[in-house]
């Protein structure tokens, strides 16, 4: 029996059971937090934008491998 965590939804995935909501809660509070503190030592959007991409992008990433991994 397989476990599926997510379904896919065109190009993203959508969380079905409570391990896939754990994992994207995860990764937006990672985000969100990741975010606040780089936008504290920020003095432009674009120094903001420059400062949070090495975190964002590869968490996105690794929540879009793990939802490819457990969907349907």
């Amino acid at each position: 029996m397989k476990n599926v965590w997510f379904r896919p939804q065109g190009w993203l995935y959508v969380p079905v059971s409570w391990q896939g909501w754990l994992v994207t809660l995860a990764a937006a509070a990672f985000c969100l937090q990741v975010t606040l503190a780089v936008d504290r030592m920020s003095h432009s959007v674009s120094d903001m934008l420059y400062g949070i991409f090495p975190f964002v992008v590869p968490t996105f990433l690794l929540w879009l491998w793990v939802a490819s991994k457990k969907s349907s």
